[in-house]
């Protein structure tokens, strides 16, 4: 299956005082990076959590928030009066040097970590209790990943058989297009050479024609194609691949232009490199 990089996914559990909430998001990235965002009483378990995040995912751009939420009236809890005294003192500070901003809430006290006695967490309880939530999130987060996954295979299959399609629009042009460039060429060779030996006028259409000669990049342009069919069909972190897959397609596709002797087939080099170009920008999310 073909992944994403790009992610949403969170999940809650109530436990007997407060409600931990685990959050996972991710974008592109060309390596994996994992953040944490968390209270400090948790951080001990911050490694145990990479590692299983790590054992997952292969790219990406991941940032993990867990939040520990006292729950107001279940027992075990209390206000941490040093630590209220602290804020009442800075919202002090900070209305007097800015006298239009808001002054927190009790709601926004309540919600400030460590106001309501998180210090007390048992760490080696919460060490099982995060990740067994990380492995509940990590399911939704890997579906959704995969979802999105699959719409970006469907995209490249779609404008690979694009590229396909102005393939086999040149291929058929090709010895047309060499035999009218071989007939012009000859007369005005003709005119410059006057009574040359026709022998050397041949063998100067053919080195000539040669160069014009697209067949080994449309060749080398539909292998390409052919081995992007078989990376998406075979799935996994594919990403790097396929990235590197798409600098191959543009580099042929540049020497199709370059050696072009026909104006439909500027056009389809043109065309191609469109196409090429949509493609890379979709492969940049997939894992």
């Amino acid at each position: 299956m073909i992944y994403s990089m790009t992610g949403y996914a969170v999940a809650a559990r109530e436990l007997e005082s407060a409600v931990l909430n685990l959050e996972l998001r991710a974008v592109n990235h060309r390596y994996l990076d994992i953040q944490f965002r968390m209270p400090d009483e948790l951080r001990g378990i911050e490694s145990v959590l990479r590692e299983t995040l790590t054992a997952r995912l292969n790219r990406g751009k991941i940032e993990c928030r867990i939040s520990y939420m006292p729950i107001p009236g279940r027992k075990g809890l209390d206000l941490d009066e040093d630590l209220l005294k602290q804020l009442v003192m800075l919202n002090a500070r900070v209305r007097t040097a800015l006298p239009d901003a808001q002054s927190v809430t009790a709601a926004d006290v309540l919600r400030w970590p460590g106001i309501l006695g998180t210090e007390s967490l048992d760490v080696d309880a919460m060490r099982q209790v995060c990740l067994s939530l990380l492995e509940q999130v990590l399911e939704d987060f890997t579906l959704t990943r995969g979802r999105e996954g699959e719409k970006l295979k469907a995209i490249l299959l779609e404008r690979a058989a694009a590229v396909e399609a102005r393939l086999e629009d040149v291929a058929p042009r090709m010895p047309a297009v060499i035999a009218a460039f071989q007939e012009k060429l000859a007369t005005r060779l003709r005119e410059a050479l006057g009574n040359a030996d026709e022998d050397r006028i041949r063998q100067e259409l053919v080195l000539l024609a040669n160069k014009i000669d697209v067949d080994e990049e449309l060749t080398r342009l539909t292998t390409h194609i052919a081995e992007l069919r078989r990376i998406l069909d075979k799935g996994g972190a594919v990403g790097k691949r396929l990235d590197f897959l798409m600098q191959e397609l543009n580099r042929e596709a540049n020497t199709l232009g370059s050696k072009a002797a026909d104006v439909t087939v500027t056009q389809v080099s043109m065309e191609l490199k469109l196409l090429i170009e949509q493609m890379r920008e979709q492969i940049q999310n997939i894992e």
